[in-house]
Protein backbone atom coordinates (compact mmCIF):
# COMPACT_ATOMS: atom_id res chain seq x y z
CA UNK A 1 0.00 0.00 0.00
CA UNK A 2 1.09 3.54 -0.91
CA UNK A 3 0.33 6.50 1.17
CA UNK A 4 0.36 10.10 -0.52
CA UNK A 5 0.57 13.10 1.97
CA UNK A 6 0.30 16.69 0.40
CA UNK A 7 0.94 18.63 3.17
CA UNK A 8 1.85 22.25 4.71
CA UNK A 9 4.21 22.20 7.73
CA UNK A 10 5.25 18.41 9.28
CA UNK A 11 5.10 18.13 12.94
CA UNK A 12 6.35 15.61 15.81
CA UNK A 13 2.84 14.35 16.28
CA UNK A 14 2.60 12.43 12.47
CA UNK A 15 5.56 10.55 12.97
CA UNK A 16 3.86 7.79 15.39
CA UNK A 17 0.65 7.75 13.15
CA UNK A 18 3.21 7.54 9.93
CA UNK A 19 4.38 4.91 12.15
CA UNK A 20 1.11 2.71 12.79
CA UNK A 21 0.73 2.60 8.71
CA UNK A 22 4.28 0.99 7.78
CA UNK A 23 4.49 -1.31 10.80
CA UNK A 24 0.30 -2.12 11.22
CA UNK A 25 -1.38 -1.52 7.57
CA UNK A 26 2.54 -2.71 5.58
CA UNK A 27 2.66 0.56 3.86
CA UNK A 28 5.29 3.05 2.12
CA UNK A 29 4.28 6.78 2.95
CA UNK A 30 5.64 9.68 0.66
CA UNK A 31 5.28 13.38 1.99
CA UNK A 32 5.39 16.23 0.15
CA UNK A 33 5.69 19.18 2.45
CA UNK A 34 6.48 22.74 3.08
CA UNK A 35 9.73 23.23 3.52
CA UNK A 36 10.34 27.11 3.66
CA UNK A 37 8.71 30.02 5.84
CA UNK A 38 8.15 27.14 8.84
CA UNK A 39 6.52 28.53 12.02
CA UNK A 40 8.61 25.45 13.95
CA UNK A 41 12.55 24.58 13.56
CA UNK A 42 11.32 21.13 13.14
CA UNK A 43 13.01 18.64 10.74
CA UNK A 44 11.01 15.02 10.56
CA UNK A 45 13.72 12.12 11.67
CA UNK A 46 14.98 8.73 9.35
CA UNK A 47 11.95 6.24 9.35
CA UNK A 48 11.64 3.08 7.77
CA UNK A 49 9.05 3.33 4.58
CA UNK A 50 8.97 6.96 4.68
CA UNK A 51 9.73 9.47 2.04
CA UNK A 52 9.72 13.13 2.37
CA UNK A 53 9.59 15.30 -0.44
CA UNK A 54 10.27 19.02 -0.34
CA UNK A 55 7.75 21.33 -1.66
CA UNK A 56 10.39 23.97 -2.87
CA UNK A 57 11.59 21.33 -5.23
CA UNK A 58 8.33 20.13 -6.95
CA UNK A 59 5.63 21.71 -9.14
CA UNK A 60 2.92 20.53 -10.90
CA UNK A 61 3.90 18.94 -13.70
CA UNK A 62 6.52 16.80 -10.75
CA UNK A 63 4.22 15.97 -8.51
CA UNK A 64 1.92 14.56 -10.67
CA UNK A 65 4.92 12.63 -12.25
CA UNK A 66 5.75 11.26 -8.57
CA UNK A 67 1.94 10.33 -8.30
CA UNK A 68 1.96 8.30 -11.49
CA UNK A 69 5.52 6.45 -10.31
CA UNK A 70 4.14 5.62 -6.55
CA UNK A 71 0.31 4.74 -7.71
CA UNK A 72 -1.36 5.75 -4.20
CA UNK A 73 -3.99 3.79 -2.76
CA UNK A 74 -4.92 6.78 -0.62
CA UNK A 75 -4.01 10.50 -0.16
CA UNK A 76 -4.01 13.00 2.40
CA UNK A 77 -4.12 17.06 1.91
CA UNK A 78 -3.46 19.85 4.63
CA UNK A 79 -2.66 23.00 2.68
CA UNK A 80 -5.69 23.89 0.44
CA UNK A 81 -3.98 27.59 -0.47
CA UNK A 82 -1.48 25.71 -2.11
CA UNK A 83 -3.58 25.45 -5.49
CA UNK A 84 -1.21 23.15 -6.81
CA UNK A 85 -2.17 20.62 -4.14
CA UNK A 86 -5.76 20.88 -5.36
CA UNK A 87 -5.32 20.46 -8.71
CA UNK A 88 -3.17 17.11 -8.21
CA UNK A 89 -6.25 16.58 -5.69
CA UNK A 90 -8.72 16.83 -8.64
CA UNK A 91 -6.30 14.75 -10.89
CA UNK A 92 -6.41 12.07 -8.10
CA UNK A 93 -9.89 12.28 -7.76
CA UNK A 94 -10.95 11.49 -11.08
CA UNK A 95 -8.88 8.10 -10.93
CA UNK A 96 -11.44 6.99 -7.96
CA UNK A 97 -8.40 7.26 -5.64
CA UNK A 98 -9.74 8.81 -2.33
CA UNK A 99 -8.59 12.42 -1.83
CA UNK A 100 -9.07 13.16 1.92
CA UNK A 101 -9.30 16.45 3.59
CA UNK A 102 -8.26 17.53 6.63
CA UNK A 103 -10.21 19.71 8.88
CA UNK A 104 -8.27 20.76 12.28
CA UNK A 105 -10.36 24.02 12.22
CA UNK A 106 -13.95 24.82 13.94
CA UNK A 107 -16.47 27.11 12.26
CA UNK A 108 -17.24 29.82 14.31
CA UNK A 109 -19.31 31.40 11.24
CA UNK A 110 -17.36 34.80 10.41
CA UNK A 111 -17.68 36.04 6.95
CA UNK A 112 -14.35 34.70 5.62
CA UNK A 113 -15.44 31.38 6.26
CA UNK A 114 -18.67 31.78 4.92
CA UNK A 115 -16.54 33.17 1.46
CA UNK A 116 -14.32 30.60 2.00
CA UNK A 117 -17.36 27.54 2.03
CA UNK A 118 -18.70 28.94 -0.85
CA UNK A 119 -15.60 29.47 -2.79
CA UNK A 120 -15.11 25.68 -1.11
CA UNK A 121 -17.84 23.99 -2.68
CA UNK A 122 -18.04 25.91 -6.24
CA UNK A 123 -14.61 24.97 -6.87
CA UNK A 124 -13.02 22.35 -4.76
CA UNK A 125 -15.14 20.60 -3.03
CA UNK A 126 -14.65 17.70 -6.23
CA UNK A 127 -11.27 17.65 -5.55
CA UNK A 128 -12.08 15.65 -2.44
CA UNK A 129 -13.66 12.18 -1.29
CA UNK A 130 -13.76 12.67 2.23
CA UNK A 131 -13.03 14.73 5.00
CA UNK A 132 -11.04 13.83 7.99
CA UNK A 133 -11.87 15.66 11.51
CA UNK A 134 -10.69 16.44 14.53
CA UNK A 135 -13.18 16.73 16.91
CA UNK A 136 -17.27 17.60 16.84
CA UNK A 137 -16.43 21.50 16.39
CA UNK A 138 -14.55 20.38 13.55
CA UNK A 139 -17.18 17.67 12.49
CA UNK A 140 -19.68 20.96 11.81
CA UNK A 141 -17.36 22.70 9.91
CA UNK A 142 -16.95 19.83 7.31
CA UNK A 143 -20.64 19.45 7.01
CA UNK A 144 -21.11 23.24 6.13
CA UNK A 145 -18.28 22.39 3.78
CA UNK A 146 -20.61 20.01 2.12
CA UNK A 147 -19.38 16.90 3.19
CA UNK A 148 -21.95 14.20 3.98
CA UNK A 149 -21.61 11.72 7.35
CA UNK A 150 -20.54 8.80 5.60
CA UNK A 151 -18.04 10.67 3.67
CA UNK A 152 -16.38 11.76 7.10
CA UNK A 153 -13.93 10.18 9.64
CA UNK A 154 -12.59 11.39 13.26
CA UNK A 155 -9.53 10.88 15.04
CA UNK A 156 -7.64 13.60 12.76
CA UNK A 157 -4.99 14.38 15.72
CA UNK A 158 -3.42 12.70 18.47
CA UNK A 159 -0.46 13.44 20.38
CA UNK A 160 2.76 11.00 20.63
CA UNK A 161 1.54 9.32 23.34
CA UNK A 162 4.42 7.14 23.43
CA UNK A 163 6.51 9.91 24.15
CA UNK A 164 3.77 12.23 26.03
CA UNK A 165 3.12 8.83 28.64
CA UNK A 166 2.19 9.54 32.29
CA UNK A 167 5.01 7.23 34.27
CA UNK A 168 4.96 8.68 37.72
CA UNK A 169 2.87 10.91 40.08
CA UNK A 170 3.43 14.16 38.98
CA UNK A 171 2.85 16.28 41.93
CA UNK A 172 1.75 14.21 43.76
CA UNK A 173 5.25 13.87 45.99
CA UNK A 174 5.70 17.88 46.50
CA UNK A 175 3.85 20.91 45.53
CA UNK A 176 5.51 22.75 42.28
CA UNK A 177 3.66 25.93 42.25
CA UNK A 178 4.23 26.19 38.83
CA UNK A 179 2.22 27.17 35.61
CA UNK A 180 3.62 25.84 31.78
CA UNK A 181 2.67 27.25 28.33
CA UNK A 182 4.23 25.43 25.57
CA UNK A 183 3.96 26.77 21.94
CA UNK A 184 4.40 29.79 19.57
CA UNK A 185 5.12 32.87 20.96
CA UNK A 186 2.19 34.72 18.78
CA UNK A 187 -0.98 36.59 19.28
CA UNK A 188 -3.06 34.40 18.13
CA UNK A 189 -2.07 32.26 20.87
CA UNK A 190 -2.88 34.76 23.56
CA UNK A 191 0.50 34.87 24.86
CA UNK A 192 0.17 38.59 25.64
CA UNK A 193 -3.10 37.48 26.97
CA UNK A 194 -1.47 34.50 29.33
CA UNK A 195 1.28 37.84 30.73
CA UNK A 196 -1.22 39.98 31.89
CA UNK A 197 -3.22 37.42 33.38
CA UNK A 198 -0.07 36.09 35.61
CA UNK A 199 0.74 39.73 36.41
CA UNK A 200 -3.05 40.47 37.94
CA UNK A 201 -2.65 37.15 39.35
CA UNK A 202 0.64 37.92 41.12
CA UNK A 203 -0.50 41.95 42.18
CA UNK A 204 -4.67 41.26 42.89
CA UNK A 205 -4.14 37.72 44.37
CA UNK A 206 -1.19 38.05 45.79
CA UNK A 207 -0.25 34.31 44.54
CA UNK A 208 3.41 33.01 45.18
CA UNK A 209 3.42 30.74 42.09
CA UNK A 210 5.76 31.14 39.02
CA UNK A 211 5.76 30.35 35.18
CA UNK A 212 7.40 28.53 32.89
CA UNK A 213 7.26 29.26 29.33
CA UNK A 214 7.90 26.67 26.62
CA UNK A 215 8.72 28.24 22.16
CA UNK A 216 9.88 31.09 20.38
CA UNK A 217 8.19 33.96 18.03
CA UNK A 218 7.78 37.27 17.38
CA UNK A 219 6.36 38.00 21.09
CA UNK A 220 10.18 37.29 22.72
CA UNK A 221 10.54 40.96 23.71
CA UNK A 222 7.18 40.17 26.32
CA UNK A 223 9.07 38.19 28.24
CA UNK A 224 12.11 40.30 28.84
CA UNK A 225 13.15 41.54 32.61
CA UNK A 226 10.51 39.30 34.75
CA UNK A 227 12.39 36.92 36.97
CA UNK A 228 9.53 35.27 37.98
CA UNK A 229 8.72 33.90 34.65
CA UNK A 230 11.09 30.74 33.30
CA UNK A 231 11.65 31.03 29.40
CA UNK A 232 12.77 28.42 27.54
CA UNK A 233 13.41 27.58 23.67
CA UNK A 234 11.89 25.57 21.56
CA UNK A 235 12.40 22.15 22.97
CA UNK A 236 11.96 18.37 21.84
CA UNK A 237 8.99 16.11 23.06
CA UNK A 238 11.35 14.20 25.55
CA UNK A 239 12.40 17.73 26.93
CA UNK A 240 8.70 18.72 27.12
CA UNK A 241 8.18 15.60 29.20
CA UNK A 242 10.97 16.64 31.66
CA UNK A 243 9.56 19.99 32.09
CA UNK A 244 6.28 19.33 32.34
CA UNK A 245 7.77 17.26 35.60
CA UNK A 246 8.17 20.35 37.30
CA UNK A 247 5.06 22.66 36.90
CA UNK A 248 1.56 21.65 38.08
CA UNK A 249 -1.12 22.73 35.43
CA UNK A 250 -0.85 23.39 31.64
CA UNK A 251 -2.61 26.75 30.34
CA UNK A 252 -3.05 27.45 26.65
CA UNK A 253 -4.78 30.60 26.19
CA UNK A 254 -5.14 30.85 22.62
CA UNK A 255 -7.05 33.48 20.94
CA UNK A 256 -8.14 30.99 18.25
CA UNK A 257 -6.62 27.30 18.47
CA UNK A 258 -7.91 25.31 15.80
CA UNK A 259 -7.55 22.46 17.65
CA UNK A 260 -4.22 22.60 19.85
CA UNK A 261 -2.46 18.96 19.77
CA UNK A 262 -0.02 20.64 22.68
CA UNK A 263 -3.17 20.20 25.33
CA UNK A 264 -3.30 16.12 24.67
CA UNK A 265 0.32 16.24 25.32
CA UNK A 266 0.36 17.48 28.74
CA UNK A 267 -3.36 16.09 29.30
CA UNK A 268 -1.49 12.71 28.82
CA UNK A 269 1.61 13.47 31.13
CA UNK A 270 -1.61 14.00 33.79
CA UNK A 271 -1.03 17.56 34.14
CA UNK A 272 -4.64 19.60 34.84
CA UNK A 273 -5.18 22.09 32.02
CA UNK A 274 -6.51 26.05 32.13
CA UNK A 275 -7.87 25.93 28.10
CA UNK A 276 -9.48 29.39 26.43
CA UNK A 277 -12.76 28.76 25.26
CA UNK A 278 -11.50 28.84 21.52
CA UNK A 279 -8.77 25.74 22.05
CA UNK A 280 -10.66 23.57 19.69
CA UNK A 281 -9.88 20.25 21.37
CA UNK A 282 -11.30 21.53 24.81
CA UNK A 283 -13.95 19.74 23.01
CA UNK A 284 -12.40 16.41 24.00
CA UNK A 285 -9.64 16.92 26.37
CA UNK A 286 -11.02 19.11 28.64
CA UNK A 287 -14.52 18.80 30.91
CA UNK A 288 -14.63 21.86 33.37
CA UNK A 289 -14.59 21.15 36.72
CA UNK A 290 -13.25 17.78 36.20
CA UNK A 291 -9.27 18.10 34.95
CA UNK A 292 -9.13 21.70 34.97
CA UNK A 293 -10.83 25.16 33.82
CA UNK A 294 -12.03 26.41 30.87
CA UNK A 295 -11.80 30.71 30.96
CA UNK A 296 -13.87 33.47 28.46
CA UNK A 297 -12.22 34.12 25.46
CA UNK A 298 -9.85 37.46 25.59
CA UNK A 299 -10.08 37.64 29.10
CA UNK A 300 -6.75 38.54 31.17
CA UNK A 301 -8.79 39.04 34.36
CA UNK A 302 -10.88 35.49 33.80
CA UNK A 303 -7.50 33.79 33.49
CA UNK A 304 -6.09 34.69 36.33
CA UNK A 305 -8.97 34.41 38.63
CA UNK A 306 -9.00 30.43 36.76
CA UNK A 307 -5.04 30.65 38.19
CA UNK A 308 -5.77 31.71 41.17
CA UNK A 309 -8.92 29.43 41.41
CA UNK A 310 -6.42 26.54 40.66
CA UNK A 311 -3.51 27.27 43.41
CA UNK A 312 -6.68 27.13 46.08
CA UNK A 313 -7.37 23.76 45.46
CA UNK A 314 -5.76 21.36 48.26
CA UNK A 315 -3.14 18.74 46.32
CA UNK A 316 -5.65 16.18 46.86
CA UNK A 317 -8.13 17.64 44.36
CA UNK A 318 -5.72 19.10 41.87
CA UNK A 319 -4.26 14.97 42.05
CA UNK A 320 -7.96 13.89 40.90
CA UNK A 321 -7.90 16.28 38.25
CA UNK A 322 -4.44 14.93 37.08
CA UNK A 323 -5.61 11.62 37.38
CA UNK A 324 -8.74 12.83 35.41
CA UNK A 325 -6.62 14.23 32.47
CA UNK A 326 -5.27 10.60 31.82
CA UNK A 327 -8.13 9.64 31.71
CA UNK A 328 -9.65 11.87 29.27
CA UNK A 329 -6.27 12.05 27.46
CA UNK A 330 -6.57 8.18 26.02
CA UNK A 331 -9.76 9.05 23.80
CA UNK A 332 -7.38 8.97 20.61
CA UNK A 333 -4.29 7.82 20.27
CA UNK A 334 -1.98 7.60 16.65
CA UNK A 335 -3.19 3.64 17.25
CA UNK A 336 -7.10 5.10 16.78
CA UNK A 337 -5.86 8.10 14.26
CA UNK A 338 -3.73 6.02 11.76
CA UNK A 339 -7.08 3.27 12.19
CA UNK A 340 -9.62 5.88 11.00
CA UNK A 341 -7.77 7.29 8.18
CA UNK A 342 -7.18 3.46 6.61
CA UNK A 343 -10.86 2.89 6.65
CA UNK A 344 -11.65 4.43 4.24
CA UNK A 345 -9.96 1.62 2.05
CA UNK A 346 -11.95 -0.89 3.97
Amino acid sequence: MNILYLYSEVAGYLIPVFEQYVNKYNAKVHVVYWDKKKLKPYNPPHQNNVVYYKRSQYNLKEINELCAAIKPNITYIVGWMDKTYLKVAKHLVYQNIPVVAGFDDYWVGSLRQNIGRLIFYLFYRKCFSHAWVAGPYQYEFAKRFGFKNNQIIFNLLSANTKVFNYKKPMGKLNNKKRFLYVGNFRTVKGVDILLEAFKIYKKQYKGDWNLTCVGNGELDYLFKKNDQIELIKFSDERELVKIAERCDVFILASRHDQWGVVAHEFCALGLPLILSENVGSNSIFLVNNYNGFIFRENSANDLAKKMHKFTQLDIHKRNKMGEASINLSKRINPEISAASFISILE
